[in-house]
Order: C-alpha cells, then sequence, then structure tokens
C-alpha cells in the first residue's frame, strides 16, 4: 500500500531524529577543526557565488547560516567566518529595502502621523511598534553572545555537526507547524503580540542552522498566520536585525582590517548578495500564494542528515 506524504514525513523524521541523536554522539564529542589553512584567500569569484549562496538562502527558511559555512568548506576554501557572513548580509538587506519600499514608506509615514495625533491604536503605529518590540530579544541575546562567548567564530555551536542537527530538528518543527498551524489571519491582522512573539523566535537564529526566516515563518504558522503573511513580516522584521549584525560586524573588521578577505571581494559579495536576496524573496511570495512549505521541510531534513553522514565517513570535518 502506497504511503501518504504525512506517513512518510512521520517515518522519515523518526529515522533521521534517531540518527540525529545517534551519529552527533561521535561528531559532537569532537571539538570541531580549524584545517590546515583555516580561513583561505577570498577572491573575487569566490566572493560572487557565497554571496549567491547568501542571498539565495537568507530568506528561504534552509538557514544561511548553514550553507555560508558548509558550501565553502565543501569546496576548499575554509570557514568564511562571522564577519564576511555578517558584512554580505547587507546585500540582503539593501535587497529587502528595495522590495518593500513602498510599504516601509507608507508604515513610516502612518507612523509618524498616528504619533503627531496621538493615536496609538493605529494599524501602522502598532506594527511599527510590534517590529520593534521584536528586536529588543535578538539583540538582547546576539550582546549577551558577543560578551561571554568572544571566540564564538571559531565555538563547537558552529561546528558542522551542530548546523546538521539544528537543521534537522526545526525541519520537524516547520513540518509540524505546517500540520497544526491554521494559517487564517492576513497580513492586515497582524498584532504588537504577534511581534513580540516572532522576535522571541528569531533570536534563535543566533543558533547557526536555525535559520532566521525559518524560525520566524515557523512560529508565525504556530499562531495562525497565513504562509505568506508569516513571510512577508519575517522579511520585515529582519531588517533591523541583519543591519545592526552587519553594522557591528563592519566596525569591527574596519578596526581590525579585512585579514584575508580583500575589500574588492568583499563588496562584490555584498553585490551579488542583493541581487540573488531581491529573487529569492520575490521567488517566495509568489511560492507561498500557492504552495506549502513541504518542500523546504524535505530538504532541510535531507541536508542535515546528509552533512552528519559526511562526517561520520570522513568526507567533511566537523570544522
Amino acid at each position: 500500500m502506497a504511503l501518504s506524504k504525512r506517513q512518510w514525513f512521520i517515518l522519515l523524521s523518526a529515522a533521521s531524529a534517531t540518527f540525529s541523536v545517534a551519529a552527533p554522539m561521535k561528531v559532537l564529542s569532537t571539538p570541531p577543526t580549524l584545517g590546515e589553512s583555516g580561513v583561505q584567500q577570498m577572491n573575487i569569484l569566490q566572493a560572487i557565488i557565497l554571496g549567491f549562496v547568501q542571498g539565495m538562502t537568507e530568506f528561504l527558511p534552509i538557514s544561511s547560516t548553514a550553507h555560508l559555512k558548509v558550501v565553502p568548506v565543501a569546496l576548499g576554501w575554509g570557514d568564511p567566518g562571522v564577519a564576511f557572513t555578517a558584512i554580505i548580509q547587507l546585500g540582503s538587506i539593501a535587497a529587502v529595502l528595495w522590495y518593500f519600499w513602498g510599504d516601509l514608506t507608507r508604515l513610516l509615514k502612518g507612523t509618524t502621523k498616528a504619533i503627531a495625533r496621538k493615536d496609538y491604536t493605529d494599524y501602522d503605529f502598532r506594527l511599527f511598534l510590534g517590529i520593534i518590540l521584536g528586536t529588543l530579544p535578538i539583540v538582547f541575546f546576539g550582546l549577551l553572545i558577543k560578551k561571554f562567548i568572544p571566540d564564538f567564530d571559531n565555538s563547537p555551536i558552529r561546528s558542522l555537526a551542530a548546523i546538521a542537527v539544528a537543521s534537522i530538528v526545526m525541519s520537524l518543527l516547520l513540518g509540524l507547524a505546517e500540520k497544526l498551524g491554521k494559517r487564517e489571519r492576513d497580513f492586515e491582522h497582524l498584532t504588537m503580540n504577534d511581534g513580540l512573539f516572532m522576535g522571541l523566535v528569531q533570536a534563535l537564529a543566533l543558533i547557526p542552522g536555525v535559520s532566521r526566516s525559518g524560525s520566524t515563518l515557523t512560529g508565525g504558522l504556530f499562531i495562525g498566520l497565513q504562509r505568506e503573511t508569516a513571510a512577508r513580516f519575517s522579511f520585515l522584521l529582519g531588517i533591523p536585525a541583519i543591519t545592526l549584525a552587519g553594522l557591528v560586524e563592519l566596525k569591527d573588521i574596519l578596526q581590525t582590517g579585512l585579514g584575508n578577505a580583500g575589500m574588492i571581494p568583499l563588496i562584490a559579495g555584498v553585490i551579488s548578495a542583493a541581487i540573488f536576496s531581491y529573487i529569492a524573496i520575490a521567488g517566495l511570495l509568489r511560492f507561498l500564494k500557492t504552495h506549502s512549505n513541504w518542500v523546504f521541510i524535505w530538504y532541510r531534513l535531507a541536508f542535515g542528515v546528509a552533512i552528519l553522514g559526511a562526517i561520520g565517513s570522513g568526507l567533511l570535518k566537523n570544522i
């Protein structure tokens, strides 16, 4: 008898969950290694390719951080590091500002008028406040990480094994959200509480492999938002968070120097990320109007299992 999509998901979820518990026992117990040469010299072509990876994965629920770590390591380029990743994310911010410019100007004008009228029940004001409140958790926990894990770039939490486990767990949660979410509320029915809740789940993206858009899209489905509404709000909520992260890393890298990165490759990476981020935003919003998230769920599940398998077999180092 042929199995339904739900039965296949349950079976594969059980198998992958078992594997994700068993396999990391070996790979997570071994500290990550930097390899012989650590972060490689970044050339323009590599930066453009990584900009493509950043752009096509930042706004899809599959984790840009995970792919920016896995892809260059798999290609033998080494880990580009947190600073490079954060800076090319500024290209993604340029893309989301470009795409949502009309919505953002309307929101800012409406909020300004509401404050002038002291109309704090105005929809634009409440949505703007929701975005601000939703940004606070990731800023707070991001500062804690920067203070208490100064060598976060090389910490075990950024290892490939940890990324793989996070990808598997988030695929299961997104699958659960797809099954349980009622998908009743559209963009005009968002509340400040929605902003705060999605801000809290957005903070989970500080864990590499979780995915900022993946966590917020999952959270949005759990609280009854339509798929497109959850994605659209996720994009807006990400503007201050990604911008702040990029600017902090840009300030640090300008103070300490570019190291192996180089300014021209860095600029090329940012431009590449901007172009492909715009394509990804437009494509995802169109896709979610008529499709579910199952393609991303299956992808994340396979992505995580494949990484653990490659590490376990020795094809990849757990760096």
